[in-house]
């Protein structure tokens, strides 16, 4: 008999009938995200779940007794109760490096907009302000031949050094858990302290998973250490950043400014000060948002449940839980 699963999110066609042609599919079809006491009435027969956030915790895994496997459509998977899941043999798995390129095409645009002023100069010439005088207070900073600072050194990372090294001739600099030779020669990249890319590095690209030990990993001391042209990029999670060091160190004048794709909390005040500010470019957290690349996320995400729900071990286990 085919296993009952619970899908949180619409998810391409042909991921769907992949499903559909291994599993009983229960879906959430009502507008927006499912909330929380729907989707805990809707699993007592569920053996799987596919789903793209939500906290997967112990009250969620004590409505679901028959659970076996949770599928992130994600590369990140902080929603996952590790210990929790652990303990109750929950397979969960992730989908990773299929996103790496369309994340790093990302940043890259996060950098030249934030350095260039790109869409601080386009409402400038939208409202009609632009006068032949201001060539000078149009002025924003060059991003190639600098310094390129990256803080977790993951694939995504990799793929920004790639840009930055080969398209626009950026010494790569890199802080990571641990070395990485390989992209050491590749990349002829610079391994340093957090401390040492701070000082260093013109743009800083955080790209860390969100873990207990990098929760608030930049705060007052990291931006105290940056230079006042330095430009910092997120695009990991916001809860890596301690946002109220940010917004002082932009009011100030310590970072000359920031590009960032994730807030602490998503999505983000309309009061937020980040929001106010014409140095920080802010978007929406679409990291991976091309239809291709969440495409193929979706249809990999479907692929691990089936497999787990088959007894087979997928590709793309987190490493906590294998």
């Amino acid at each position: 008999m085919k296993p009952t699963i619970f899908v949180t999110r619409p998810v391409p066609e042909e991921a769907e009938a992949y499903l559909r042609e291994h599993c009983l599919v229960d879906k959430w079809e009502g507008d927006g995200p499912v909330p929380r006491d729907r989707l805990l009435e809707r699993l007592g027969n569920a053996e799987g779940l596919l789903t793209s956030g939500g906290k997967i915790d112990a009250e969620l895994l004590d409505h679901a007794p028959r659970l076996r496997a949770v599928s992130n459509i994600s590369v990140g998977y902080n929603n996952f109760d590790l210990a929790a899941m652990k303990a109750r043999g929950i397979i969960g798995t992730n989908t990773p490096e299929v996103l790496n390129d369309t994340v790093a095409d990302l940043i890259m645009g996060l950098i030249l907009s934030a350095a260039r002023r790109i869409p601080e100069l386009d409402r400038y010439v939208k409202e009609g302000r632009w006068q032949r005088s201001d060539d000078e207070i149009l002025f924003g900073l060059d991003v190639h031949h600098k310094k390129l600072g990256i803080v977790g050194m993951g694939g995504i990372g990799e793929a920004v050094a790639r840009r930055g090294k080969f398209g626009f001739g950026m010494s790569v600099l890199y802080h990571n858990r641990h070395r990485k030779p390989e992209a050491e020669a590749a990349l002829d990249a610079s391994y340093l302290t957090l401390p040492e890319l701070m000082r260093e590095a013109d743009f800083i690209v955080l790209m860390t998973p969100l873990t207990p030990e990098t929760k608030g990993l930049i705060g007052a001391a990291e931006f105290a250490l940056m230079k006042e042209t330095a430009i910092f990029i997120n695009a990991s999670r916001g809860a890596t950043v301690d946002e109220s060091a940010l917004v002082e160190a932009l009011k100030s004048g310590q970072i000359y400014g920031a590009g960032l794709d994730v807030f602490e909390h998503e999505p983000v005040a309309s009061d937020h000060p980040l929001l106010t500010m014409p140095n920080v470019v802010t978007l929406p957290h679409i990291g991976s948002a091309t239809e291709h690349t969440r495409n193929q996320m979706a249809m990999i995400a479907a692929q691990n449940l089936v497999l787990a729900l088959k007894g087979h071990t997928p590709p793309n286990v987190v490493r906590e839980l294998k």
